[in-house]
């Protein structure tokens, strides 16, 4: 286990070197921050006055480990469009992002895994075949139209819900969140919805495939000759077995929520990091654009080793030697 760890982490580690190795070359070769900060009638002395404080005039080994070392202290400079600290924005945004991805990856776990076991073990009833059906327009029809027609449908002909912003937030020292607020809970909704539609028909598709599968292998049957209840042979024994791609999914499926919630944010106006990127991606705000890339690589190697972790306490084949190889 400890083996396993550090294995883990050494790789974890190389990965996030080679993310803020490319993070580094954005600020290279993408557009000239010089000019950014200063405009076009800056001096040339301005110019090399600032050149040298931002340290551009040192070696690009040197300035790759000035990089690194500020980026593991959570520092990447200022925003060359707000002038603001990028972690104070990243700070503000944070927040935001991870309370709509957390909903969106609960709902479609709740909604996902029940309708794909009701697929799986009632596949020849016209309602399991509704939902593969349903399933299938999910995975189909991009997050972007699928966010304008809950919009169409609930913010202007129906006006149930609010159709951009985050609502009321309450400050909980450093952390703000809408979801102690009725206002925040409706602003929510639409969004949480638009990007758990792909998850929940991925989820509820894997689910019914590979419970399928489980319930054909040879244990089964032989669960089913020892007399077990169709109750204990489907949930302690096929489903416990489904759970393992399942948690690989759900784990990455949450990264990607998280990092690719852009489209959702930009369509509803969230006030969130993918939000944040795209206003950067326009301005060619390069220090948040190299903060967003390594933030998001470091979430997904954290979530890729806590999957892995959880593999143990699902899996019992895999504790038998001791290690994941």
């Amino acid at each position: 286990m400890a083996a396993f760890i550090l294995r883990r982490l050494v790789q974890a580690v190389l990965v996030m070197l080679a993310v803020a190795f490319i993070a580094f070359l954005l600020f290279q070769y993408v557009g000239d921050p010089v000019a950014n900060m200063l405009g076009q009638d800056a001096t040339a002395e301005q110019r090399e006055q600032l050149h040298r404080d931002l340290g551009l005039d040192s070696p690009a080994p040197l300035q790759f480990a000035h990089f690194v070392a500020n980026a593991v202290q959570g520092e990447f400079g200022l925003s060359l469009r707000q002038g603001r600290k990028v972690s104070t924005l990243i700070a503000e945004r944070f927040p935001a992002t991870l309370e709509l991805a957390v909903c969106a990856a609960s709902l479609a776990l709740c909604m996902g895994l029940p309708l794909g076991v009701h697929a799986a073990l009632r596949k020849r009833r016209a309602s399991a075949q509704a939902t593969m059906l349903l399933s299938l327009l999910g995975v189909s029809l991009p997050t972007f139209l699928i966010g304008i027609l809950t919009i169409l449908v609930f913010s202007v002909w129906l006006k149930w819900l609010p159709s951009f912003g985050r609502g009321e937030v309450m400050n909980l020292g450093a952390w703000t969140t809408g979801l102690l607020s009725a206002d925040g809970l409706r602003h929510l909704v639409l969004p949480a919805v638009t990007l758990s539609v792909f998850q929940i028909a991925l989820i509820m598709r894997l689910v019914r495939a590979e419970m399928l599968e489980v319930l054909r292998t040879d244990y089964i049957k032989f669960a089913r000759a020892r007399g077990l209840s169709d109750r204990a042979v489907y949930f302690g024994h096929a489903l416990r077995n489904t759970l393992v791609p399942v948690i690989t999914i759900t784990g990455l499926q949450l990264g990607s929520l998280i990092a690719f919630s852009i489209i959702t944010e930009k369509v509803f106006q969230w006030p969130g990091m993918g939000l944040l990127f795209v206003q950067a991606v326009e301005f060619a705000d390069i220090p948040v654009m190299a903060a967003y890339l390594c933030l998001i690589s470091l979430i997904f190697v954290s979530i890729n080793l806590a999957v892995d972790l959880l593999y143990f306490a699902v899996d019992p084949r895999l504790r038998v030697d001791g290690a994941v190889h």
